[in-house]
Formats: C-alpha cells, structure tokens, sequence
C-alpha cells in the first residue's frame, strides 16, 4: 500500500493544466480551497465537486491516481466523519443507544465534512501532478519575490518548499524498502495491538532517518561541487511566461467561484 501513495510526484504530460503557468497555478489552487471553504451546504459543495471532476478531465491524470492520493487520508476521513456522527447531536434522532446517538444533522454534517476533503486532497494533489519541481520552484519564488524587500531569503524558502515535495515520493521508496528487508530478516510489523505495532516501527524508523539524512548530504554535495550560491545571478533555462491559457483558466475558476457564492445566497 505504501508504494501507492503520489504525494509530491509529477506526471509529465501535455494536457491544458500541463501547459499553464505555474504560478497561476498556485494561485488558482488557493482560490479553489477559498471555493470548498466558502460552499455553506452541500448544494454549494456540489459546485466543487463539479471544478474537480472537470479539472481532473482536463488535466489527463489516470483516473486511478485520484484513488491512490486519497489512500493516505483514509483514516483521517474515517476519524472525522465519525465525529461528525456522534458528537453532533441536533436534529431528528435517527438512531441511539445508550450513549451513542445518531442524528439527521449528525449525518449531514459527516457527509458534507468527507466530501470537502476528499476534492481538497484530489484537487490540491493536481497541482504536485501537472508542475515539475523546477518550475514549481521558480513560481513560487517568483510570487514571494516582494519580500525580498525585507530580506526574506525567498529564493532559499522556495528550494526548501520543493525539495521536501521532491523528496516525498524519495523517502516513500527508502521506506518500503526498508519495510519489505525487516520482514525478510521475520519482523512481524502487521500483527500484535497498538503498543507492539508501534514497537516494531523501530526497526524501520532508525533506518528511515539514517536514509535521510544520507540523502540529505549527498544533495548538499552535490550542490557545492556545482557551485551553488543560491538565487542570486541565477539564471533559468525555462522562463515563466503566462499565456491565453491561463486566462481562461483563471476564468474558468472566477466562475466556479462565483457559482458557489450564488448557490449560498440562493439557498439562504
């Protein structure tokens, strides 16, 4: 299962998200989470939802990978709709025993909840899947760029930023590896009760850590025998250019936006 998770890859490609900027981008995915946070019901929600699935068609990313961004949020979404469900307790009661008891508002609310994370996560993770990491870099370094003017070190936050991205998919490897190694030498790590399964992540988060700080230093190395000195004089071999694309991608979201707030006022 672990070799399953796509947080941070990047899937090349030559779809309409592929071929826009990325800086508008990053902006665009903050306006869509502005549009999941805004939606007050579930009416306005399924105008998100609506964003997501169409973005995902344009984007060309393999429906399976929206299964496998989500694998790592599972629990999360079971742990807040369960929440959801027993701790809110007005409306109708649907259902009850002893202290449990299962509400109509209860009910509403732990659906309305999962269906936000989950075009959170599928929406947000199409950022990571359409960007490359250099230019994933360059845009945000470029929108950070004012504070530069206060001596905010944008270039390095920004390499830091996309190298921990990078580095994602990196360590999910180094981890199954090293997962796939212990059970060889006949660590049991699936069985047992919390305690003991904690127990034996030991033997795999000692290693982990040893990996990491190994890639680390050789990323370091390798960067000081470039002669890297940051930002300054740098020169890109791709320029960011914006384009009639991003445009109308940009208003393709402006309308999206504007749907949910209307839906909001038309439901009230």
């Amino acid at each position: 299962m672990i070799k399953d998770i796509t947080i941070g890859q990047y899937f090349p490609g030559n779809s309409v998200l592929h071929r826009m900027d990325a800086r508008v981008k990053i902006i665009l995915t903050a306006v869509f989470i502005v549009m999941l946070f805004a939606a007050k019901g579930i009416e306005g929600l399924a105008v998100g939802i609506v964003f997501t699935v169409l973005t995902f068609l344009f984007s060309k990313i393999p429906l399976k990978m929206m299964g496998k961004s989500l694998k790592p949020i599972v629990p999360v979404v079971v742990f807040t709709a369960l929440l959801n469900l027993f701790f809110i307790r007005t409306g109708d009661v649907l259902w009850e025993w002893r202290f449990l008891k299962l509400t109509h508002d209860g009910v509403d609310t732990s659906v309305f909840m999962v269906i936000r994370i989950i075009c959170l996560i599928c929406g947000s993770s199409l950022l990571t899947y359409t960007t490359s990491p250099i230019d994933l870099t360059d845009a945000i370094e470029r929108l950070m760029s004012p504070l530069k003017k206060i001596k905010v070190p944008v270039h390095e936050l920004a390499m830091m930023m996309t190298i921990a991205l990078r580095f994602i998919p990196t360590l999910i490897e180094e981890t199954d590896k090293i997962m796939s190694a212990q059970k060889a030498r006949g660590a049991d790590l699936e069985t047992g009760n919390f305690l003991q399964k904690a127990k034996a992540l030991i033997p795999i988060l000692i290693p982990l850590f040893v990996a990491s700080f190994r890639h680390a230093e050789e990323l370091a190395l390798a960067m000081e025998c470039r002669c890297y000195h940051g930002g300054e004089g740098r020169t890109r071999m791709k320029q960011l250019r914006m384009s009639i694309l991003d445009l109308w991608g940009s208003l393709f979201c402006m309308v999206f936006l504007a749907g949910v707030i209307a839906v909001n006022a038309l439901v009230k």
